[in-house]
């Protein structure tokens, strides 16, 4: 800072040539009194650009001479071994003498000069014959995190494309300490200048960056000495082939390319109003780890709203299962309206809205991104809303018949064959039909009563597997894919009490007498919980076999599209 203010008070700048990216440089107009010949001329920018326009070289002594192409070619190897370090080059020329262009004397807008400092295509033609002073190597070195993310990015099927200004060899060198370049091998179709780019054809545009997304899990590309209008046709193309493009930047320039792209990411610290309101998200803190922890979270919230909606469809394809095998059957209607009502407004809410909780999933970032086109309820995730169901509807049945014609409970009550039970309605043509006695209920005046009001046993069990198996079905809704071992159900803590309160209301509605007149249900002892358990914990099982053919489903998925 010290070295900086004693230039800036030994020299009194006239004017400023703004950077451009055609001379790629900028410099300033100053008065010099150490100088014979009046104004100096001081420019910085890219090493490339300044070297071809020097015609001297400032010797350590002071001296100036000419420059020769053996100076040239150590300034530019010199430029090489500072890029392969991942610094940022930038060369530093100045120009003594500005006699030809009545500059050496300028000192304000009323010069005759002036006009050359004006105009923008001028000034490439004041910074010529420039004099080769030195050559400085900025480092801007990533955030530690950085590596990671990008990894994390590999892994989850999404391509990290650097498109940086910075020359190619330091770009190249940066592109590979932060593991978007794996090698060195294959450079040649994975790195390209602004210009090597804009020598392709229109086809080989597209073959190239078809070429990079097809080898995502594997490294990233680099785009060197870019201008703005490279974000646009990269993103153009990009979009062209059917990718989802979230194209990062923070300067004025890069406002089109962030409208362009699907997701818009400026800066929020170093970035500009214009990129900002171009944007579609803004960074607050500038790190690239932040858009990776942004996807996960959208990963994530997008998988808990497919639980809930396995979780309920699931269950809801079970409530309809039962109903119709019980007409297909022709057997007594297990389950009544109001109880019903009460599984679905009341016992299934709690766990539906407690799978909004769900931490992500262990792969949530190892599978390949969706298509946009994908669909939300796939053939097999169907398939499996209608197996489960199936099975919900199967039990809730199930117990009720197992009750009438296998359960040698010791309450007392009568057994029927199931061929009777299917044909109850004609239980009056019966001969000899006694059904005895139990729970205070009689059966001697109408034994028919048997199987309506006398089955309130057996469709409190039906009620009390629907609501068990439930909740079951709401751990397994935890993940898509993962299995209750990888992911057990105290990793959402909150789907445990929200499964022990369903349950809770459902105590309360068989164990209050007067609840328990309403819904016509009946206390149940330990036999009945067993046989409750019996006919629940297999949705468990079912469903983390269909879980298990799923990932092998989603391996050969994944290898195919590596393939492809």
């Amino acid at each position: 800072m010290a070295f900086s203010n004693f230039w800036m008070k030994g020299l009194d700048k006239q004017a400023t040539l703004e950077f451009t990216r055609d001379r790629k440089s900028m410099s300033c107009l100053c008065s010099d009194p150490s100088n014979d010949q009046g104004n100096v001329l001081y420019v910085k920018g890219a090493p490339e650009s300044i070297l071809e326009r020097c015609t001297t070289i400032m010797l350590p002594d002071g001296t100036l001479e000419p420059i020769t192409d053996a100076s040239r070619k150590a300034i530019q190897a010199r430029m090489i071994e500072m890029a392969k370090d991942a610094l940022r080059t930038l060369a530093l020329a100045a120009k003594f003498d500005l006699s030809a262009m009545n500059l050496n004397s300028y000192d304000g807008p009323a010069h005759p000069g002036h006009a050359h400092l004006t105009a923008p295509e001028n000034f490439v033609k004041v910074e010529t014959e420039l004099t080769f002073v030195g050559m400085v190597g900025i480092i801007d070195p990533p955030r530690t995190e950085c590596k990671q993310a990008i990894e994390d990015c590999r892994v989850a099927g999404i391509a990290v494309i650097m498109i940086t200004g910075d020359n190619k060899v330091t770009a190249e060198s940066v592109a590979q300490k932060i593991g978007i370049l794996q090698s060195t091998d294959n450079l040649s179709r994975k790195s390209f200048t602004g210009k090597e780019f804009d020598d392709l054809s229109d086809t080989d545009k597209v073959k190239v960056l078809e070429h990079i997304m097809a080898e995502r899990d594997i490294e990233g590309a680099v785009f060197s000495r870019t201008e703005p209008k490279h974000k646009q046709v990269i993103v153009k193309i990009l979009k062209s082939i059917g990718e989802i493009t979230a194209m990062t930047g923070d300067g004025v320039n890069d406002a089109p390319a962030l409208k362009q792209a699907d997701i818009g990411i400026a800066m929020g610290i170093t970035g500009t109003e214009v990129a900002k309101e171009a944007a579609d998200m803004v960074l607050a803190d500038d790190n690239f780890s932040t858009i990776v922890s942004a996807v996960e979270e959208g990963r994530s919230i997008y998988n808990n709203m497919k639980a809930f909606i396995r979780y309920l469809i699931s269950s809801n394809i079970g409530e309809v299962a039962s109903i119709f095998f019980t007409a297909a059957l022709g057997i007594p209607e297990g389950l009544a309206p109001v109880q019903l009502l009460w599984v679905n407004l009341v016992t299934d809410g709690l766990p539906a809205t407690a799978l909004g909780f769900n931490p992500p999933d262990l792969n949530v970032m190892q599978k390949p991104p969706r298509r946009k086109d994908d669909n939300l309820i796939s053939g097999w995730v169907f398939f499996r809303y209608m197996v489960v169901g199936l099975y919900v509807g199967f039990a809730t049945v199930g117990i009720f018949v197992y009750w009438y014609s296998f359960d040698q409970a010791e309450d007392g009550h009568s057994l029927v064959d199931f061929s009777q039970l299917m044909g109850w309605g004609k239980c009056a043509e019966w001969k000899g039909f006694e059904p005895r006695p139990f729970q205070d209920m009689e059966f001697t005046k109408d034994p028919c009563s048997y199987f309506t009001a006398g089955k309130v046993k057996a469709s409190t069990l039906s009620l009390t597997v629907l609501v068990v198996i439930e909740m079951l079905n709401a751990f397994n809704a935890l993940s898509e894919d993962g299995s209750l071992v990888q992911m057990p159900p105290w990793t959402n803590p909150w789907l445990i009490l929200a499964c022990m309160g369903s349950i809770g209301t459902h105590f309360v509605i068989l164990y209050t007498p007067w609840l328990a007149k309403i819904f016509s249900v009946c206390p149940l002892d330990w036999h009945d919980w067993q046989l409750v358990l019996a006919f629940s914990f297999p949705v468990i099982l079912i469903d983390e076999v269909l879980k298990f053919f799923g990932r092998q489903r989603n391996q050969r998925t994944t290898v195919s599209m590596k393939k492809d």
